[in-house]
């Protein structure tokens, strides 16, 4: 059978792998963005504190998504709860990091003026700091996003959702005429949802980052 015979005739189980893989992405992603964010703000405030966010988030992508899945499995079980933990967890590094800079290096006298008029801490944050750190908070939502979409991948193993799925099929069963479809399948999907994850992320950004303020350059890291 051909590639695109085995699409044709595997479109709606494909479709709906990727319909998971999006869904597990998009709540893993919001929940690291919202940890994230957090403990950015707590963290910025003191430079061992930050040091030590940055360090204890970037310790999870030091364990192969593998391993941390696997080591999940036993508290959790088996499916989505150790997708959603495993994917959070490995999201938070890029999104941390980049909440610490933004907050840290955010325009002063704004702040003092939002103090002066009496502004509470949480006010100031949300009506003054987090708007002025968007764009760098932004840049470190999507390179997780891009990060998670492959690591998604991995979630098959613990039968969570996800293109993954059609991935570990193929490997599983490697003298099966549909085998190399199976892993081409999932993979190119994995690919083309990245492509669209990162063409959405681009039009978000167009909507909410006002064109006067330059869009940050942040180092995306990247660890396997």
């Amino acid at each position: 059978m051909s590639f695109y015979e085995y699409l044709a005739d595997n479109h709606r189980r494909l479709f709906i792998e990727a319909c998971g893989h999006v869904g597990a992405v998009l709540v893993c992603t919001l929940l690291a963005a919202v940890l994230g964010v957090l403990i950015g703000l707590v963290a910025s405030r003191s430079e061992r504190a930050g040091d030590l966010a940055t360090a204890a988030t970037g310790a999870f992508l030091t364990v192969p998504t593998l391993a941390l899945v696997g080591l999940l499995i036993p508290v959790t079980g088996l499916g989505l709860a150790p997708t959603l933990a495993a994917l959070t967890l490995c999201g938070l590094l890029p999104i941390v990091r980049n909440s610490l800079v933004a907050l840290r290096t955010g325009d002063p006298s704004l702040v003092d003026a939002a103090r002066g008029i009496g502004m509470s801490r949480w006010a100031r944050f949300v009506r003054v700091e987090l708007p002025l750190a968007w764009p760098s908070i932004l840049t470190g939502i999507r390179a997780s996003t891009r990060l998670l979409v492959g690591v998604a991948a991995v979630a098959a193993y613990a039968s969570g959702p996800g293109l993954g799925n059609e991935i570990f099929r193929g490997l599983g069963s490697p003298d099966s005429e549909n085998a190399l479809n199976e892993v081409l399948a999932g993979t190119l999907g994995i690919f083309a949802l990245s492509v669209l994850f990162d063409a959405a992320y681009l039009l978000l950004e167009r909507l909410t980052v006002p064109r006067r303020i330059a869009r940050p350059v942040q180092p995306e890291e990247r660890t396997t």
